[in-house]
């Protein structure tokens, strides 16, 4: 390594030239079929860079998968930029922080899913040279550090019948989680979140539907506010602000956005025009830990509520969510149960419930705190390509 150039950003911290990227494309089944509004998932299709540079390795992933349900990316488009456009803008360069990547890449529109992998892995890296865990490197900025454990609920898709959604909370509460979302769709709603209420009354109980309705439904909206729901996840559009602004004015529950939000610029937007009570961060969809960082900011600034939403990872981006979800200003419980939950046999280490008080540790060791399984990584990879200055 060598020190960076007089007037640089962080003096002293070491360079890191970008030696080698490896890029796989690695799919898993599901422990359980996960179905929500747009869709049943069974097999998990994600990829996975490894970021090579003075004898470290950084990892990243992400998060699209096999169709364009929550997102318009998937594997195989995000491979397609990943490969073609985004690692060629890194190699051979000189990285001295993460925050550098937005710039790098700025000349990609869009493709935040693809982004975010690189920029957990350039996290990942420098974490690991300044000898701090993620979690510590993110929270720099803020005197109280970050949090040891982080909260977590679970997520229960939509069950074949209501009583089986029943069957399947009452195991996720006797497992030790204290946070139960629910997936909704139009039909499968009221009744269902009425007999979750009448059957779990001390339990803290939230929606989530995934875009599936529209303005004309805010009758079905303000019959739940008597249900003492957390929160209501984004109900319309999953690109839409504005509508969500005029929703929240005629419901009691607390209403948050999630797929909405894409950046810092669509934070701000939606607290000025009053358009939600909470945002679900996932670093993935907003293009990486910077940017998340900045949503998390704007957040506490305003008074609007966070946490840290999931999207089926491995052990690889659950650390980085951990990490994330350590921030001082994530107060609500997160997407980020047990990696038991999805995977029999996962990539990397395992995550656990801590049952007492439905919290995870987060990972203290250096960069992400985990070890990745090699041999499994090679086991579940379906293509790797390497790339090299």
């Amino acid at each position: 390594m060598r020190l960076a150039a007089p007037g640089s950003a962080r003096m002293g911290q070491p360079l890191m030239n970008i030696e080698q990227i490896d890029l796989y494309a690695i799919s898993q089944r599901l422990v359980t079929p996960f179905k929500t509004s747009f869709g049943t998932q069974q097999e998990r299709s994600c990829l996975i860079v490894a970021l090579h540079s003075e004898g470290l390795t950084g990892w990243g992933e992400c998060v699209a998968t096999n169709d364009p349900g929550y997102s318009y990316e998937t594997a195989v488009t995000a491979w397609h930029i990943l490969s073609d456009f985004l690692i060629p803008a890194m190699m051979g360069k000189d990285l001295q922080e993460p925050t550098q990547l937005r710039d790098w890449l700025r000349h990609v529109r869009g493709h935040p899913l693809a982004k975010a992998a690189l920029d957990q892995a350039a996290w990942d890296i420098t974490a690991q040279r300044d000898g701090l865990s993620l979690a510590h490197k993110l929270a720099a900025p803020y005197p109280e550090g970050p949090k040891a454990r982080v909260e977590v609920g679970v997520s229960i898709g939509i069950q074949p019948t209501i009583q089986e959604t029943m069957t399947v909370i009452t195991q996720h509460l006797e497992e030790g989680y204290g946070r139960i979302k629910l997936k909704i769709k139009p039909g499968h709603d009221l009744a269902l979140a009425r007999l979750a209420r009448q059957t779990f009354p001390d339990a803290r109980i939230m929606l989530d539907a995934n875009s599936a309705y529209t303005l004309n439904d805010t009758p079905l909206f303000q019959a739940m506010d008597d249900l003492q729901l957390l929160m209501i996840e984004q109900p319309l559009a999953y690109e839409d602000i504005y509508q969500h602004s005029k929703l929240r004015p005629h419901i009691h529950t607390p209403l948050c956005l999630d797929e909405s939000i894409h950046s810092a610029a669509d934070t701000q937007l939606a607290i000025d025009i009053r358009a939600c009570d909470i945002i679900n961060i996932k670093p993935s969809r907003v293009g990486g830990w910077t940017e998340a960082r900045e949503i998390h900011d704007l957040c506490q600034a305003a008074g609007i509520r966070t946490w840290v939403g999931g999207m089926l990872e491995t052990g690889i981006g659950r650390a980085a969510q951990l990490a994330l979800a350590a921030l001082p200003g994530i107060t609500l419980p997160g997407d980020i149960s047990a990696t038991a939950r999805y995977y029999a046999q996962d990539i990397a280490t395992h995550f656990f419930l801590n049952p007492a008080d439905s919290t995870i540790d987060v990972p203290t060791g250096p960069g992400l705190g985990i070890v990745v399984d090699k041999k499994r990584l090679t086991a579940v990879s379906q293509q790797k390509a390497t790339f090299t200055p």
